[in-house]
């Protein structure tokens, strides 16, 4: 046996993950090849060896939550040959302003094809509110909902969506409240389309950096966006946001969060293949860089919900497989579902979370408090 299978197999063991084992979870090895691949790699080899079909896994966010939630990433020494554990809920920290358009060429330019089958009806592309809701469509409603909420909307409020993605959000508010909503994306395909949806609502979508929106609102919003800004422009992203915001305003942001801050470790897996130029931001790097700027309100935590949304978008993927084939091919196939399970593993194990945040102006004068039933959080999720 190689060194490497053995030390791999070892450490899989810890988590209740075996080689070839019986378990839907377990590590099918077709080519041996994939442990020198792991060993030397790390988080890339493993996922490229997956998308070759080196080997295979019936349960892949078992296999991720299980792995994750021994802890594997901590408790082997820096500088292992398996120190691809300690980089799975990692993104890279390399956002530059001249790059900022990157992550919507690779990604999310991929083709509305793909995620009008894989996602809700409204085409929202972050973690759903699995509260009250037994499907996608009605989890994801729900969140636009305790969204709108938290911003304490009034008709004729203008809106500003940093990161509109398909126009979900937009939509609904304008729609439910009678806002008037303007929405920024590095997207063509997202921006193309959200201008579709919005015809005779007061939209206003454009395809441009987040930086040079101009003008005030009453309103500012910004959902699953600033895991892309990167911790250098964390600073500059809260700025923008504050700029733009008046001075009795509400800021509504969801992110990801690491429990870790990161300057520069990645998973070069993901960097390469899902979200280029992407790093997820600590809790303590989002009120450190806000501070001065906006006074925290509110803090949601909701990342429990991003397990059975995870799940709900491959779901939708592999039925829909037989009708995208022909666009994207198996190898896209294994690469996707690759990241949506070992993602939704990650979440599975609390390795990430997600918070909602409300913020208002550092020097804002009048306040009001949420309602209690926007505050409650850790409600059980679908499993």
């Amino acid at each position: 046996m190689l060194i490497s299978e053995r030390t791999i197999g070892e450490a899989l063991g810890r988590a209740g993950v075996a080689i070839d084992g019986p378990s839907p979870w377990d590590m099918r090895v077709k080519d041996a090849r994939v442990f020198d691949r792991v060993a030397a790699e790390g988080a890339l080899g493993l996922g490229e060896s997956y998308m070759e079909g080196w080997w295979d896994c019936e349960r892949l966010d078992t296999f991720s939550a299980r792995v994750l939630a021994e802890r594997l990433d901590e408790t082997l020494p820096s500088g292992s040959e398996l120190s691809f554990w300690r980089s799975l809920a990692l993104r890279v920290n390399a956002a530059r302003r001249t790059g900022a358009w990157e992550v919507g060429r690779r990604h999310y330019d991929l083709g509305n094809y793909l995620f009008m089958r894989m996602l809700d009806r409204r085409m929202i592309y972050s973690c759903a509110y699995w509260r009250d809701a037994r499907d996608l469509d009605a989890a994801q409603e729900a969140k636009l909902d305790l969204v709108c909420r938290k911003l304490q909307l009034s008709r004729g409020d203008s809106l500003l969506d940093l990161g509109c993605g398909w126009g979900g959000l937009a939509a609904y508010a304008a729609r439910r409240y009678g806002v008037s909503v303007t929405g920024v994306t590095v997207s063509r395909e997202q921006a193309k389309y959200a201008q579709e949806i919005g015809q005779g609502l007061p939209l206003a979508i454009e395809a441009m950096d987040y930086r040079f929106v101009a003008g005030r609102y009453d309103r500012v919003v910004s959902i699953g966006m600033i895991e892309h800004v990167g911790p250098q422009h964390l600073r500059e992203f809260f700025e923008t946001a504050s700029r733009a915001l008046s001075p009795d305003g509400v800021f509504v942001l969801q992110s990801i969060c690491n429990p870790l801050s990161t300057e520069g470790t990645s998973d070069a897996w993901m960097e390469r293949y899902i979200f280029p130029r992407s790093v997820t931001p600590s809790l303590s790097q989002i009120t450190a860089t806000a501070e001065g700027l906006f006074l925290i309100e509110d803090a949601q935590e909701i990342g429990s919900h991003y397990d059975p949304t995870l799940m709900a978008w491959n779901e939708n993927f592999q039925r829909a497989w037989p009708e995208l084939a022909a666009h994207y091919g198996e190898r896209f196939k294994r690469m996707w579902e690759y990241y949506l399970l070992m993602s939704a593993g990650n979440f599975r194990a609390g390795r990430s979370q997600v918070f909602q945040f409300v913020l208002a102006p550092a020097q804002r004068k009048h306040f009001w408090r949420l309602d209690d039933d926007l505050s409650r959080t850790r409600r059980k999720t679908p499993s």
